[in-house]
């Protein structure tokens, strides 16, 4: 069974951080004049996993172990300028983090070619990025809250500073009200465990940037890729905000896509806020057994 905390409060949510990591093999791969750090857990066929803006592997601290258990190994890395991770010497966007994947990539996983590959947020920029200039290392493309519009314009307005914040239970509320803010839907979903690894994620934060992310890049680039391809979205997804028949209509347009899910209730950060829901339409999809359709 996989461990599912509850609520609890920073210390614990920093234990559980921990015995996820310490559950996994990290592995460290040339960036630049620094290092590209990765997670791994599992055996099995590979599944590489792209966390959002401002995060590192632990957006997927409620999906890596339920999907290795199911039989993936599970990659995970903290993309370069997250987390971890050193900056990319060659630029401060989506468009060069690819090859550094791949260069590591092709260390961790020696003659494998073709993973499966779930993004999400600004880690879908990073994906369609890989699945076109890469082809041959992408066999199956899941994005989650992509943003697939013409603009994306960001959640600037709603968030609060939280460097104005001291440390401690202060800049705790903000990143609280952050989280509620673009992240999250219910209030229930932002615990200890969501402030603690979004706290430390956007602190570490140095690819602040993202311009890309905001552009027309995924709207334009998903219509030329070969597929398959595959779609999440919670209900309550800024991105998608009062934009549905506009996204209905554009996704119409998209002929390498398989299907779309709609999970309801969740916010953008939906592997965290319904994981189960999450974990199991991931595991569909890798057994090409589609869900149904927005």
């Amino acid at each position: 069974m996989i461990h599912q905390p509850g609520s609890g409060g920073p210390l614990e949510a920093r234990a559980e951080v921990e015995r996820v990591a310490a559950a996994g093999l990290r592995i460290e791969t040339p960036c630049g004049e620094g290092r590209l750090v990765w997670y791994l857990w599992g055996q099995g066929r590979p599944l590489l996993l792209l966390h959002g803006g401002s995060g590192s592997w632990t957006h997927w601290i409620r999906n890596v172990e339920t999907l290795a258990a199911a039989g993936y190994q599970v990659i995970a890395p903290d993309l370069p300028g997250s987390g971890d991770s050193a900056l990319p010497p060659d630029g401060n966007d989506a468009d060069v983090i690819p090859r550094w994947l791949v260069l590591g990539l092709e260390q961790i996983l020696p003659g494998v070619r073709a993973l499966d590959v779930v993004a999400f947020s600004f880690g879908t920029v990073v994906a369609v990025l890989l699945a076109r200039d890469w082809p041959g290392h992408v066999a199956r493309l899941v994005l989650t809250g992509p943003p697939v519009f013409r603009d994306n314009p960001p959640p600037f307005g709603r968030l609060r500073a939280w460097r104005d914040a001291p440390e401690g239970p202060a800049r705790d509320e903000v990143h609280r009200h952050n989280l509620l803010a673009f992240m999250l839907n219910e209030p229930t979903a932002a615990d200890a465990l969501a402030v603690e690894t979004h706290g430390r994620n956007v602190e570490r934060d140095r690819m602040t940037k993202r311009r890309l992310a905001r552009t027309s890049l995924v709207h334009d680039t998903i219509r030329k890729l070969p597929g398959p391809l595959h779609l999440i979205v919670g209900e309550r997804d800024f991105i998608f905000e009062g934009r549905w028949d506009q996204a209905h209509a554009l996704l119409d347009e998209v002929p390498a896509l398989q299907s779309r899910l709609l999970i309801e209730g969740a916010g953008h950060w939906v592997s965290y806020e319904a994981p189960d829901r999450y974990n199991d339409a991931v595991l569909r999809l890798l057994k090409d057994l589609p869900n149904a359709s927005l």
